[in-house]
């Protein structure tokens, strides 16, 4: 038997909510679910990552979105929650399927237990052909801990999932060289690197609240992982299946087809830093090469409090990242360690232990279509040299 293909949809709230009324746009909502109906019955499994909880219950706190607060937003998703699944879930029994809700925050997508945890149950949804719909928790997210957008989270369940396709529905076409408004601009129906077309996307803000730079940094994540992304106009009318069969025009991001570990693809698409290294450039040499992993000798600095099994960003000496990698200690043991280099590793933290910092077998090589990280401002965490 084949391998089914697996899809991950992305919806934003205002192709779900009406931006004057903030109620639901129950026609586009039939139409969707219509359409994931059909594509399930086909033997596609699909995951649905939809914003629109915020929008909706604005209107049970009685406050618009140009002026809610962090508050105000956190209570209107905890309102606005059960009416988008209880929509969801009304519709989608007349098409004969069953929806179950999942909300994450950052720190579930981070942390690779949590992350397992998430996959584990979304598989098992797909073994009783229930479609899982998936948010951000923002009732309990903060500025800090947010994933950022919903087009990104959606690239890390695509990850996550090892999908074929990642589909971000959204108010045009797909991708133009510029802005879409100003005369001359030009479609762009196929990319093959998606970071050669970030920096020209950073003025282009009409699309929803994150604008089109956040779609295509969501589609380099994907693109890391092996996956396809498909930006597209959310039409009503089988949204989904139209673009999958080329029947409308889109903007297809190719799979770099690049294999990679699942280890590998989880490290190189980060949402948050825990802590960072940066290293001396004869480590970096070898750390490059793949000589070794990085020892406590090879550190300069230290930045962030993090604990062991959290993913660093690892610079050079002239701030450059050049890797990531799941540290073997915590922040106060590393720096232990690093400051006491005369004494064996056992005698500075208590108990014995592989030696690396990170090993080599969980290091990450950045590359050129990877998305590089400028090191945190020591206004932000200090740094500790050591």
């Amino acid at each position: 038997m084949s391998k089914k293909k697996r899809i991950v949809v992305k919806i934003g709230s205002s192709l779900l909510a009406n931006e004057e009324k903030l109620t639901l746009r129950y026609a586009f909502m039939n139409g969707l679910m219509a359409d994931l109906g059909d594509l399930q019955d086909q033997g596609y499994e699909i995951i649905l990552t939809s914003s629109g909880s915020v929008a909706l219950g604005l209107n049970m706190i009685g406050k618009r979105p140009e002026e809610a607060g962090i508050l105000d937003k956190q209570a209107a998703a905890a309102c606005g929650q059960p009416l988008l699944m209880n929509a969801y879930r009304q519709v989608a029994n007349e098409y004969n399927f069953d929806v179950a809700q999942m909300l994450v925050t950052v720190e579930d997508m981070e942390e690779r237990r949590r992350f397992l945890n998430i996959k584990n149950t979304m598989l098992r949804l797909f073994e009783n052909q229930i479609l899982p719909i998936i948010n951000e928790n923002d009732s309990i997210a903060t500025r800090d801990l947010k994933v950022g957008d919903n087009d990104r989270l959606s690239a890390k369940v695509a990850q996550m999932v090892e999908a074929d396709h990642l589909i971000i529905l959204t108010s045009v076409e797909g991708l133009y060289d510029r802005d879409p408004s100003e005369p001359g601009a030009q479609f762009i129906e196929e990319i093959e690197d998606v970071s050669e077309h970030l920096e020209s996307t950073k003025s282009i803000s009409e699309l929803g609240s994150g604008g089109m730079l956040t779609k295509m940094l969501a589609a380099n994540m994907a693109q890391n992982a092996g996956v396809e992304t498909i930006i597209a106009d959310g039409i009503i009318e089988r949204p989904i299946s139209s673009v999958l069969n080329n029947e409308r025009r889109h903007t297809r991001c190719l799979a770099s087809g690049k294999a990679a570990s699942p280890l590998m693809i989880w490290l190189s698409n980060r949402l948050q830093v825990a802590g960072t290294l940066v290293v001396t450039d004869e480590a970096v040499r070898a750390i490059t090469a793949k000589e070794r992993g990085l020892q406590r000798d090879d550190l300069v600095s230290i930045q962030g409090e993090f604990s062991k099994g959290d993913v660093l960003h690892v610079y050079d000496e002239q701030g450059n990242e050049f890797a990531r990698g799941l540290t073997n200690f915590s922040s106060e043991e590393t720096i232990l360690m690093a400051r006491n280099p005369e004494m064996e590793i056992e005698d500075v933290i208590g108990y014995k232990t592989k030696s690396a910092v990170v090993g080599a077998e969980n290091i990450l090589i950045l590359e050129d279509h990877h998305l590089q990280l400028d090191a945190p401002e020591e206004d932000d965490k200090p740094v500790i040299s050591l």
